[in-house]
């Protein structure tokens, strides 16, 4: 019989040496570039507040970096909520939001607004006495004539600013907040004088209000009138005010505080309430008018003899993109009015309600660089529309600023 082998001998290892504890790496444990390269690819502002707002690290990443905010504003413009509606009469201005499902974050902000503005002072709970004024910067600007009041106030921050107003300055209210400067903000106006009207300009850092002269050397030809020129727009640090019969339009820088006149495309002469002064998307300026359902879009360019001048750049028709949208014919909508400009995006309206204010409206976006034309929202309406962006909140700008 075959004698069996013996198992073989297991090998001792020797003791195991003793491991130090492991600690997970976390997102909190990136450095900075790194979580904002992540931020870069959050779908909107909403979704960056959010993000930013989770830990004190993101908070302080987001505040060091003006340039990954700029780099952010390039790749998502802040946003549409809705449109503030001035009712013309004694109500609170309406607010209409845009209801975007694809962004629940978005959605979240509309929510969460004010938008019933109910931090503004009112001494008759029946009639408020608040007149719109512009949406700007994500303030909603108001003014009161019996009280004498501008009001400026952010429905996302309910951050709220009081300007007292002198008898003689009472229309063409221009505000102007700092985003570096927490408070600070400066308010132009239309100072009537006895027979001129002049810009005024209040600064929160004095308190007071300065009454600016049109007779600079910067202006050339007759000196203007205030009475002569269409409610002004705020664009890249300038005010823009066209005149209602000639072809120019008043310039303010408000750095400066200087004074200059541009021309005016001369077929826009006398047409302010046909066209609106905007910017594009990398902040170019431009004028966009509408005649029946054809876009017209101006840039400043140099001419032959190297001089700036308005010129037509091209012409959009988009009659058949908006029967389209709005499953509608041209009887029905008879024409487009352009509401505002704003970082190459232009909004619009069909025209049912100038003939008869009980009838609804399409409002719509178009993009200029896209050429993508989004419908927005069906509603009846009867004076001004403004349309609301969403601004950066201080928060995420200032550290002086608690969260």
């Amino acid at each position: 019989m075959a004698s069996q082998e013996p198992p073989p001998r297991r090998r001792r290892l020797p003791p195991a040496m003793p491991r130090e504890p492991t600690i997970p790496t976390t997102i909190i444990d990136l450095g900075d570039d790194l979580i904002l390269d992540i931020f870069l690819r959050l779908p909107s502002l909403p979704s960056l507040v959010r993000a930013a707002l989770a830990c004190h690290a993101f908070l302080a990443a987001v505040r060091s970096s003006p340039a990954f905010r700029r780099r952010f504003r390039e790749l998502h413009p802040p946003p549409l909520l809705g449109f503030f509606f001035d009712p013309n009469g004694s109500e609170m201005p309406p607010f209409t939001p845009v209801r975007r499902r694809a962004d629940p974050d978005l959605a979240a902000a509309v929510r969460g607004a004010d938008v019933f503005l109910t931090r503004l002072p009112c001494h008759d709970d029946a009639a408020p006495g608040w007149e719109l004024v512009m949406c700007h910067g994500g303030n909603v600007v108001l003014f009161s004539s019996r009280t004498r009041q501008i009001a400026a106030y952010n429905p996302l921050t309910r951050a709220l600013d009081l300007v007292p107003l002198p008898e003689e300055i009472y229309d063409s209210f221009i505000f102007l907040s700092s985003e570096e400067a927490l408070g600070s903000f400066r308010v132009f106006a239309s100072y009537h004088g006895k027979s001129e009207r002049r810009p005024a300009i209040f600064s929160s850092n004095t308190m007071d209000w300065r009454i600016l002269t049109l007779s600079e050397p910067a202006i050339e030809g007759p000196s203007t009138n205030m009475h002569d020129l269409f409610p002004g727009v705020l664009l890249n640090g300038s005010v823009y005010w066209s005149h209602k019969r000639e072809a120019y339009i008043l310039v303010l820088n408000t750095s400066t505080l200087q004074l200059s006149r541009i021309d005016l495309p001369v077929d826009l002469k006398g047409q302010g309430h046909a066209y609106m002064i905007g910017e594009t998307k990398d902040g170019k300026l431009c004028i966009v008018s509408a005649t029946g359902f054809t876009l017209s879009v101006w840039f400043r360019r140099a001419n032959a003899d190297g001089v700036e001048e308005w010129m037509r750049d091209n012409a959009i028709l988009l009659e058949a993109e908006v029967l389209q949208a709005t499953k509608g014919s041209r009887d029905n909508h008879h024409a487009l009015k352009v509401w505002d400009v704003i970082d190459g995006i232009v909004y619009l309206s069909t025209s049912e309600a100038f003939r008869d204010r009980r009838l609804p409206s399409w409002f719509l976006s178009f993009c200029l660089e896209t050429r993508k034309l989004e419908k927005l929202f069906h509603k009846t309406f009867d004076h001004e529309v403004f349309p609301y962006i969403m601004a950066w909140p201080p928060s995420l700008v200032r550290s002086n600023v608690i969260p």
